[in-house]
């Protein structure tokens, strides 16, 4: 018998039909991904509950059971061995001091206005939401996380670059840069119809774009009426929201061309792809890095 916690969990649907999952598990020694075939969506297990398996079969990496080889236990609570493996929401004091921190860097105060306004807006939606469903962060409270480690590693990176930047931009774009992952899945990671039609590229960018806007009218729901000044860093906060994937090949409509977009671009990969890897098992195969992970 093989006993887990059940750290996430995404619900599918094969070729032919059947309903299946993909959970993420972890014990003391390892961390493991298993697809569960002829799991029915409101069948057990949840994140936070254990889990065990009579057997998992293995083929290159690429585990899996069915359902009938497994069994839910009881939801960890505090003082569970497991308790810890858990995947825990950052802290409000800690989500309110790193923004607090940041605009210490920043100099514009319409643009301190809205990170003030917006960082107390997405701080509960944020840790409520996953930030994918399967490549990084893959939990409930996973977007808040991961928008988190990139504004706190903004905070060590601003003091020591040999060089100025506008960290407005960065902090607006790495707060609203995953957006749109509210419309692209549901709480438990599920995809929406919103992923396919519109992406949450553009729908964080639309968003942004249209909170600038706003604060920027001359004169109320006129947008013509921004300023020039104000529309040229309107738009270039916008392209580091857009320019975020990187390259073109990993959905980015555009590709990061100013200093303040290939910060905000490799900060989004790092915190990305450090978190695939502590949630890729051992020899298990991550295909956001083309490789077979050791620990």
């Amino acid at each position: 018998m093989l006993e887990y916690l059940c750290t996430s969990r995404a619900n599918g649907v094969t070729k032919n039909g059947s309903p299946y999952c993909n959970l993420k598990c972890a014990n003391l020694d390892e961390v493991v991904n298993v697809a569960v075939w002829d799991c029915a969506p409101d069948a057990g297990p949840v994140p936070g509950q254990v889990v065990r398996f009579h057997t998992i079969q293995d083929r290159d990496g690429k585990k899996s059971a069915n359902v009938r080889d497994m069994t839910t236990g009881p939801e960890v609570t505090e003082g569970h061995p497991y308790y810890r493996l858990m995947p825990h929401p950052i802290k409000r004091e800690d989500w309110n001091a790193s923004i607090r921190q940041l605009i210490t860097f920043c100099t514009n105060p319409r643009l301190i206005k809205i990170i003030e306004e917006f960082g107390s807006k997405l701080y509960d939606p944020y840790s409520k939401y996953p930030a994918a469903s399967g490549m990084h962060h893959a939990f409930q409270g996973g977007l808040l996380n991961h928008t988190y480690q990139m504004l706190h590693m903004l905070e060590g990176l601003i003091p020591v670059l040999p060089y100025p930047i506008k960290a407005e931009r960065c902090v607006l774009a790495i707060m609203f840069h995953d957006y749109g992952k509210l419309k692209e899945y549901n709480r438990d990671g599920s995809t929406q119809e919103d992923m396919y039609l519109l992406g949450h590229i553009y729908i964080s960018a639309h968003t942004l774009q249209n909170v600038l806007e706003k604060e920027f009218e001359e004169v109320p729901g006129d947008a013509k009426s921004i300023k020039p000044e104000n529309a040229e860093e309107i738009k270039r906060i916008i392209h580091c929201v857009l320019a975020h994937h990187g390259e073109r090949e990993y959905g980015s409509p555009v590709v990061p061309c100013m200093q303040e977009a290939v910060i905000v671009t490799y900060l989004d990969n790092l915190s990305a792809k450090a978190e695939n890897i502590n949630e890729t098992g051992n020899m298990e195969q991550s295909y956001c890095l083309g490789t077979h992970i050791v620990k």
